[in-house]
């Protein structure tokens, strides 16, 4: 069965920086994830970095991310994958996001927002689908 799950949950109100609970992964077939971060809301001249990290023990989660999100003005979707087949060593994955804010109004950034993750299923060869049919190449 694929993994799925929210590394921050729907709806979820960030005013400063801060960092997500801890996930482990280490059950993933395919070690490859679909990320969809979602923005409902949000107010004028401030931004959001997400980005997601890694850990092979769930406490020490290194000085770089293993993955950043474009960064983000306003309301909408983005999507990226994360692909952890050559990171054997990440048991562990966590978001973490900033935020900055600019102008003449209210200080304090906000932002209503969800990150889903959706283990991204194995391709099957064609071949092991059918193995009765032939399979043309190329």
């Amino acid at each position: 069965m694929a993994m799925e799950f929210d590394l921050i949950s729907a709806g979820t109100r960030v005013e400063s920086n801060s960092e997500g609970g801890k996930v482990d992964v280490s059950a993933s077939q395919t070690r490859t994830f679909l990320c969809e971060l979602e923005i409902t809301e949000q107010i004028e001249q401030e931004s959001l970095d997400v980005s997601i990290w890694g850990s092979a023990d769930g406490e020490n989660w290194g000085a770089k991310p293993i993955l950043k999100l474009p960064q983000r003005f306003y309301r909408g979707e983005t999507r990226m994958v994360l692909d952890l087949t050559s990171r054997p060593e990440v048991k562990f994955i966590r978001a973490a996001w900033e935020l900055n804010r600019w102008g003449r109004v209210s200080p304090t950034p906000m932002f209503l927002i969800a990150l889903h993750l959706q283990e991204v299923p194995a391709m099957a060869h064609p071949a092991a689908i059918n193995p009765a049919s032939p399979v043309a190449l190329g």
